[in-house]
C-alpha cells in the first residue's frame, strides 16, 4: 500500500476514535445510565464537573496556557476536545478559535460554550491541523494540549502552527514523551509478551491507533523555525494512575490496581519517566 493510503487510513481511525468519544469523555456520563430530563442543567453541572476533574489531575494546565495573561491576544486552540481550555480562553477575554478534526468535539464544545453563555463569543470550527483553514501571520498564540502526537503527520501540524502565528508569537504544545511510566504501564500490559517496545505499545495502546512519543532531544528538533525553546517534563494522570479506569480497565484485577499503586514512590523514583512533555516556543 502507498505511503499516501496508509496515512489516510490512520487519520481515518484517530478522526473515529475521537469523534465517537471525545477527550474526557469519561468524566460525563450519566450515572443513571440516560440523560434526566432536564438536561440543559444536567449538561452544565457535568461540564463543570469535567472541568473540575480536569483541572484537579493536571494543575499546571493553567501556567502553561497562560490563560490569565490571554485578554485581548488572538488565540488559536488546536484539538479542543471537549472545550474545557477553550472554554477558559473565552472567560480569560481571549479571541479564541478553535479547531478541531472530530465534528462531535465540536458540538460538546459548543454546547459547553452556549450552556456558560459565551455562544456569542466562540468561533469553532471542524478543521484539520495538518492543514489549518487560516492566513499567515493570524493569531498570538497557538495553544495545543496532547493532542499533535495523534496525528499522523505531526511535523506538518507544527509547521502549520508556526505558519499562522504572527512573529513574535508564540506556540505552546504538549505532546507525550518517551520514556513514561505510562509507557511502562502499557509495555507490561500488551508489548513483553507481544515482544514490542516500549514506545511500540504506546503507538498500538494510548488512546487513539498510531499515538507518537517524543525524547527532549526530538521535541527539540521538530521545533525548527521557532526560538526560545523550553522543555518541561510533568506527571499524567496516567503516569499516576490518578484518573478514573477507561472502559478496557474495568476488570477486578485493574481495579485492584488502581488502589494499591505506589504513587508517591513512582513520584520518587520516576526521575523523567513522564508522559506530558511541555513545550513552549516563540516564532522568528
Amino acid at each position: 500500500m502507498a505511503a499516501a493510503d496508509t496515512i489516510a487510513e490512520d487519520k481515518e481511525e484517530v478522526w473515529r476514535f475521537w469523534n465517537a468519544e471525545p477527550c474526557g469523555t469519561r468524566y460525563l456520563q450519566p450515572s443513571a445510565g440516560s440523560l434526566p430530563q432536564d438536561c440543559g442543567r444536567w449538561l452544565a453541572e457535568h461540564f463543570k464537573a469535567h472541568a473540575r476533574a480536569r483541572y484537579a489531575l493536571e494543575p499546571h494546565i493553567a501556567e502553561f496556557a497562560g490563560f490569565r495573561s490571554a485578554a485581548g491576544k488572538k488565540v488559536l486552540e488546536i484539538g479542543v476536545g471537549m472545550g474545557a481550555d477553550y472554554l477558559e480562553w473565552l472567560k480569560a477575554g481571549a479571541q479564541a478559535t478553535g479547531i478541531d478534526i472530530a465534528p462531535m468535539s465540536i458540538a460538546r464544545a459548543r454546547g459547553r460554550c452556549e450552556l456558560a453563555g459565551y455562544d456569542h463569543l466562540a468561533d469553532l470550527r471542524v478543521a484539520d491541523a495538518e492543514n489549518l483553514p487560516f492566513a499567515d501571520n493570524s493569531f498570538d498564540l497557538v495553544y495545543s494540549y496532547g493532542v499533535m502526537h495523534h496525528s499522523p503527520d505531526t511535523v506538518r501540524c507544527i509547521e502549520e502552527a508556526r505558519r499562522v502565528l504572527k512573529p513574535g508569537g508564540e506556540a505552546r504544545i504538549m505532546l507525550y514523551h518517551h520514556p513514561s511510566v505510562t509507557g511502562l504501564l502499557l509495555w507490561l500490559r500488551y508489548g513483553i509478551w507481544r515482544r514490542k517496545s516500549l514506545r511500540q505499545s504506546v503507538y498500538d495502546h494510548l488512546e487513539s491507533p498510531a499515538t507518537k512519543t517524543y525524547t527532549r532531544g526530538e521535541a527539540l528538533d521538530l521545533m525548527q523555525g521557532f526560538r526560545d525553546i523550553k522543555l518541561q517534563l510533568v506527571f499524567s494522570p496516567g503516569d499516576l494512575l490518578l484518573h478514573q479506569p477507561s472502559i478496557r480497565f474495568q476488570a477486578m484485577a485493574y481495579r485492584w490496581l488502581w488502589r494499591v499503586y505506589p504513587r508517591r514512590l513512582v513520584r520518587k523514583l520516576a526521575g523523567r519517566w513522564k508522559l506530558f512533555l511541555l513545550v513552549s516556543a516563540t516564532k522568528d
